[in-house]
């Protein structure tokens, strides 16, 4: 479909490629998702005991060296093996070879949050515990918020425009939209979305600072958006990479698979605590409709960023139901299952916005019993229904609110 007063075809994704704390593959974590199988537990990482927070999502089984080149093992963080993992994995499934594209038409954006924080933990502990000469030459490169989008390149040949957001939450939209943007200037394909990995006591320690973290202990009610008794969230890592087309290109090339176009997009920053004005969240999906030249009721789900902090809960519960009404429109947060996976989660809601287009059928939240603030939430197990439009909805810390419509391709 074409972009509303432009003329120009709205990309389309055509690869998916996710690592997450459900499994490993599009085919294994929707189907757990389907489930409303929980993939959070305690952390086996580190010893968590004397942290206030102990679960998470953690990615199982995975292996990096299944995955990626020996000789990057050494010289890259956890993060940037699940981002190689998932672009690897989205090129497989979009049957993209990018030895057959122009390398300059090639693009990678990524988002992170955190950077390469477990690496970077080790060789802070060399650099006080041995010295200087301990610390190895990598540390330079595979801390950066950049590392996973420059080894995504490197790998594939992609020499076409690069770049990271670094927005946490938002960031996986922001990137998608940043792709989309390249694509109208003449890229031909990009690989785009987010995946963070931050938990070692140094990237736990950071994410306290927030607040906004549940310390519960029981996973079944340690992440509750939306609900009564909600009480922070429980971090994750992992995240999804997308292959992002030009549409034109997408048909000449005879792509196996179209999930959907990338329609709308909006983007605004809250303002500074204590001020009058009133958060700008419902601008940003005002926004993206405007942007999709979509109505309210043109949308048929909502995927919830879903803080599961009481009034930051609030704030979305209003700012969704100004839009659509009250309980106008099914909202759903499947990162019930899995945690925020800050620059991967909201990728992944991408994701599974997509695959609820393709299989006319909205996952559910999990854990939540009664929901609140007027949504009509979908609690428990997944609800069939015919998905041609849906929308994403995503907050950073520190004020960043991000919205993204996708869409069926008629």
């Amino acid at each position: 479909m074409e972009r509303p007063g432009t003329g120009v075809a709205a990309p389309v994704v055509t690869g998916l490629g996710v690592i997450t704390p459900l499994g490993l593959g599009t085919d294994d974590f929707w189907a757990a998702t389907l489930e409303g199988r929980r993939g959070l537990g305690p952390i086996t990482r580190f010893d968590p005991s004397s942290y206030p927070v102990r679960l998470a999502g953690e990615v199982r089984g995975f292996t990096a060296a299944d995955h990626v080149p020996s000789r990057a093992i050494p010289q890259t963080d956890h993060w940037t093996h699940m981002g190689l993992a998932a672009a690897r994995l989205a090129l497989a499934d979009a049957e993209v070879d990018p030895a057959e594209l122009p390398e300059y038409e090639m693009a990678v954006v990524t988002a992170a949050s955190s950077g390469g924080t477990e690496f970077g933990q080790r060789e802070m502990v060399n650099l006080w515990g041995r010295g200087p000469g301990f610390v190895g030459a990598y540390q330079s490169i595979a801390w950066f918020y950049a590392a996973t989008t420059g080894q995504i390149s490197i790998r594939h040949g992609m020499r076409g425009p690069c770049g990271v957001i670094a927005t946490e939450q938002a960031g996986g939209l922001d990137a998608l939209a940043h792709a989309r943007r390249l694509l109208r200037d003449g890229t031909r394909v990009a690989v785009s979305g987010g995946a963070d990995a931050s938990l070692c006591p140094y990237g736990l320690v950071a994410q306290l600072s927030s607040g906004r973290l549940s310390v519960r202990t029981d996973p079944a009610r340690a992440y509750l958006p939306f609900d009564p008794d909600a009480c922070g969230y429980l971090p994750g890592e992992g995240g999804a990479l997308l292959i992002v087309e030009d549409a034109d290109h997408a048909a000449r090339r005879g792509a196996p698979r179209v999930y959907g176009e990338i329609a709308g997009y909006g983007v605004t920053f809250d303002p500074p605590p204590g001020s009058s004005r009133p958060p700008a969240l419902r601008r940003a999906i005002e926004n993206a409709l405007a942007d999709a030249g979509a109505a309210p009721g043109d949308v048929d789900v909502v995927f919830a960023d879903a803080m599961g902090v009481p009034e930051l809960d609030r704030i979305e519960a209003d700012a969704l139901n100004g839009v659509f009404g009250p309980a106008g429109v099914p909202v759903t947060a499947p990162k019930t299952m899995t945690g925020r996976l800050y620059a991967g989660g909201a990728a992944l809601d991408a994701v599974s916005a997509l695959l609820s287009v393709r299989d006319a059928v909205i996952p559910p939240t999990v854990g939540v019993r009664e929901g609140a603030g007027g949504l009509d939430l979908v609690i428990g197990r997944p609800r069939p229904a015919p998905v041609r439009c849906a929308l994403v909805v995503a907050r950073g810390y520190g004020g960043f609110n991000s919205a993204l419509v996708v869409r069926a391709v008629p």
